[in-house]
């Protein structure tokens, strides 16, 4: 089968019926993913009565996100824009007193600013001129600096020299030399020689003073000491930090002076500081790295001399998203994921851990991962995004919804319910999956039905709001999707079921899923398709290698060979640390057992294969090594790229993420035959 293109597939999936049609139409379609809005990083004032957040929309000329910052009255609901002009704009962030909102613009062109707002005047100003955007954006505890994270350029190994150029003359680029282990990034391209580190500028304007130097990588989130002369921060200074890349510090460097103190020291991540309301203790996030592909991140508290150190999280099982003090400073609020769903829990200093706020959300809008934001006032007061099945993330405080983004778009659409579908594994375990079906679907009806793969695989889908599945159920598929063993949320046993023997065992969870869809009654035995991206790819690509039970899969963005993934992805070092015991030339059977390639001669199943153009977590090569592969064997195939996206970029553009979900369904259309009544 020859290649096919995009604009082909797109167009054989647009339904006759929405080439002529008298009304408008109530079922969800790939122009609606323009209209949808969704809100992120909520930031509550300190005073408790209102919220700055970061509205996400679509520009329907620019095929591009929009970002700008919104500001809703607790008390009344009542929204403004504060900062929605052209370009875009995000971190919002208070000031101690709550008078000042300090944000980064990219307003005025070129590289984004860092802004401050007075709230009530509406006076702002631009407080920096920068090469670079900043990042982890932290006020002083008096108001008068701004702490921030900025990359500094550096210089790469050099080596000769081209001949001297004649003027005028035009001569090819100059030769680009590569000398670091990790030298390119997903959505970031090929890395330029540099290093993140802090600044700090005057609240009101000036020139900034860079505080942290060498070769080393700084991060956010940042810290201020309660004096204001010292700022907190985590960074791998190991000499060898490029081939450790998993085991930063908390330090702490004297703004006046830039001495740098190292806080903590032990083989494993710790970040994001966070001080006590009294300045006395640090509560940090980290874990003891055993290099298992996964382990929970926990809640540390220790003395700001890093003396006592001690994990509040250690029973509960759960991975800490975020941490902030309670002004009592005797408990702190943290979030994490619970089986699918994302919660704010107070945890005291005793470990005790009540729950204060569930039904989180946020994120993408295309699958329905575990998500969302939130940040506590100086009284108590919780602010976060929160959404459902029916509902992209809006701003909540206390439980209460604040915002109504979609209301009026959603409301003129009929969506496709969403509700829980018990799941037993082969081995007995009880596995969490979701059933979503076709609106106005007649009960007793079966279905084509799509099974649908997280990736990660160390991730976690929920009761979420998804795009793609709107639009495969209003295409008249049904889809399930599911929490198989590796997923988070349920414990660290249970993801690391999959420790150094993925994808596996975590493949009878998703057929046990399937099976469950058919025994409802709602899922036909004989239309099933399957797909997934990233890890989802992988076991997409694993399960046709395994069964013949699918009329057609596409896989997206899959890794297909480990040995090449390892050596090519743009974290090289990650692979083979952490999901192999060996490196790929130690023991090469290994990596080869595990690889969908090895299954290659047993596919039968027409099989798309689609990817980012510009994906360096899975490149390119693994997806076109399938395609090759296939075409080779005579299976029915097609390769589909997505021009310019990257890994995580794959559906940033809703133009392409309607597409992508247009050509998957495309491809399952020839191999899907019509309804039949349940029990046939």
């Amino acid at each position: 089968m020859r290649l096919a293109s995009l604009a082909l597939l797109l167009s054989a999936a647009i339904p006759a019926a929405a080439l002529a049609q008298d009304g408008p139409n109530r079922l969800f379609t790939g122009s609606d993913l323009f209209s949808l809005e969704q809100a992120s990083d909520p930031q509550i004032s300190p005073d408790g009565t209102k919220v700055a957040y970061v509205r996400q929309s679509a520009d329907i000329m620019t095929d591009r996100g929009r970002a700008s910052i919104w500001l809703v009255d607790v008390k009344t609901g009542q929204q403004t824009p504060l900062v929605a002009g052209t370009g875009s704009h995000s971190q919002p962030r208070w000031s101690p007193d709550g008078t000042r909102l300090a944000y980064v613009s990219s307003a005025e062109g070129g590289a984004p600013q860092l802004f401050v707002r007075w709230i009530a005047t509406g006076a702002t100003a631009r407080i920096t001129g920068l090469p670079d955007s900043p990042q982890g954006i932290a006020w002083s505890p008096d108001g008068k600096q701004l702490a921030y994270t900025m990359t500094v350029p550096g210089e790469g190994m050099t080596l000769g020299s081209q001949p001297p150029k004649p003027e005028g003359a035009k001569w090819a680029e100059p030769l680009e030399i590569i000398d670091r282990v990790t030298y390119r990034a997903d959505g970031g391209g090929y890395l330029k020689p540099g290093s993140d580190h802090l600044f700090v500028v005057a609240a009101d304007g000036g020139a900034p003073r860079q505080v942290t130097f060498s070769k080393f990588d700084d991060a956010g989130p940042l810290a201020w000491s309660n004096d204001g002369r010292t700022l907190y921060f985590g960074s791998n200074r190991r000499k060898d930090w490029e081939r450790e890349p998993n085991d930063s510090e908390i330090y702490a460097v004297d703004v006046a002076s830039g001495t740098l103190t190292q806080i903590t020291k032990r083989y494993g991540p710790d970040a994001a500081p966070v001080l006590s309301p009294d300045g006395t203790r640090i509560a940090y996030l980290g874990f003891d790295d055993t290099h298992r592909s996964f382990q929970n991140t926990q809640l540390y508290v220790m003395n700001r001399d890093g003396s006592g150190s001690r994990s509040l999280t250690a029973g509960l099982d759960k991975s800490i998203d975020g941490a902030v003090w309670a002004r009592d400073g005797r408990s702190l609020f943290v979030s994490y994921d619970d089986h699918g769903r994302k919660l704010v829990a107070r945890i005291g200093l005793d470990g005790k851990v009540s729950t204060v706020a569930t039904g989180l959300g946020g994120g993408g809008l295309d699958r329905p991962y575990t998500g969302g934001d939130f940040t506590v006032s100086a009284g108590g007061t919780i602010a976060y995004t929160g959404g459902d099945a029916l509902h992209p993330a809006d701003i909540y405080v206390n439980g209460k919804r604040l915002t109504h983004l979609n209301d009026t778009v959603l409301a003129a659409k009929t969506l496709a319910p969403v509700t829980p579908l018990a799941v037993t594994a082969p081995d007995g375990r009880k596995i969490d999956a979701w059933l979503v079906t076709p609106p106005g679907v007649k009960p007793g009806t079966r279905v084509p039905t799509i099974l649908e793969i997280h990736g990660g695989p160390h991730t976690a889908y929920g009761p979420g709001f998804s795009t793609d599945y709107q639009l495969y159920a209003a295409h008249g598929y049904a889809v399930v999707y599911a929490n198989p063993r590796g997923s988070t949320s349920y414990g660290e046993a249970f993801a690391d079921l999959i420790d150094k023997k993925y994808p596996g065992d975590d493949y009878g969870d998703l057929m046990a899923a399937v099976d469950a869809a058919i025994a409802s009654g709602v899922a036909d035995p004989d239309n099933l398709f399957v797909t997934g991206g990233s890890g989802g790819g992988v076991l997409t690509a694993w399960i046709v290698g395994k069964n013949d039970r699918f009329k057609a899969a596409a896989t997206q963005k899959p890794v297909i060979n480990w040995i090449s993934e390892a050596l090519t992805m743009d974290g090289t070092g990650f692979t083979s640390r952490y999901w192999f015991a060996k490196q790929p030339w130690e023991d090469p059977m290994s990596y080869w057992n595990r690889s969908p390639l090895s299954l290659v001669g047993n596919v039968k199943t027409p099989t798309l294969v689609v990817v980012g153009s510009e994906d360096y977590r899975t490149p390119v090569s693994e997806s076109e090594q399938y395609y090759a592969a296939l075409q080779i064997r005579g299976v029915p195939t097609a390769l589909v790229k997505v021009p310019g996206a990257s890994h995580g970029g794959f559906t940033a553009r809703p133009s392409q993420s309607a597409a992508k979900a247009a050509a998957i369904l495309a491809w399952f259309d020839r191999y899907r035959t019509g309804a039949k009544p349940a029990g046939q």
